[in-house]
């Protein structure tokens, strides 16, 4: 189960990512990182986090279809495992970035739909869904969506489709700014394929004890 957890590597500098890094060693197989660590460290911090950890770089590109094609080139010469762009870019933005994905054969492309912090209204789960067809139907690998969607993505686009669900929150962990949140628990019940976890994990007073419990309640189903 701890190949399974990526955490969210939500901090300031390459100083406390890699003694992150250092005390996540065994106890979970993923890192993210996302815009405030790599706008801050560059490329250079994901080779050191390279070396215990599988990395999901988490940049969510969104922009015209042959810049997104180049970033995910560039994405795949770091030797990252997982990168996003944000399926709100449309087909040909998608399409694009699939035929860069596809150079790096152990490298994932997903798609965010609908961001875990945005309020859930009627159109939501709807949205989440059309645009995780439009991922598929792109080539992509699979989206990022919250736990609550996943069950339905799974049977629009298959068991393989990868989903990858942010929000996860327990016990009485603060929701923070995130409005569709979920216990580890219910993401596997769902059958989520990664839970992503950052706060929780990352501010503990043991990161790697912290993680242990998610691991523990992911086994409990």
């Amino acid at each position: 189960m701890e190949n399974r957890i990526m955490v969210a590597l939500d901090v300031a500098d390459a100083r406390e990512a890699l003694m992150l890094r250092q005390q996540l060693i065994g106890a979970v197989g993923w890192l993210k990182v996302g815009l405030r660590l790599f706008v801050a460290e560059g490329p250079s911090l994901i080779a050191a986090l390279q070396r215990d950890h599988r990395i999901f770089l988490d940049l969510k590109f969104h922009d015209i279809p042959n810049t997104v094609q180049q970033a995910v080139e560039s994405a795949g010469k770091l030797g990252v495992d997982m990168v996003n762009v944000h399926a709100a870019g449309g087909m040909a933005m998608l399409q694009a970035a699939a035929v860069a994905a596809k150079q790096y054969h152990g490298m994932k492309l997903i798609a965010v739909t609908v961001l875990t912090s945005t309020k859930t209204n009627k159109n939501t789960e709807q949205n989440v869904l059309e645009r995780a067809v439009l991922a598929k139907e792109a080539g992509l690998d699979g989206v990022v969506s919250s736990v609550h969607e996943v069950a339905a993505i799974k049977n629009s686009c298959g068991e393989n489709f990868i989903t990858v669900t942010p929000g996860i929150r327990w016990a009485l962990n603060s929701a923070d700014d995130q409005a569709r949140v979920a216990t580890p628990k219910d993401a596997v019940l769902a059958g989520a394929d990664y839970l992503v976890i950052g706060r929780p994990i990352v501010q503990a007073k043991n990161p790697a004890k912290a993680a242990s419990e998610v691991v523990a309640m992911m086994k409990s189903v």
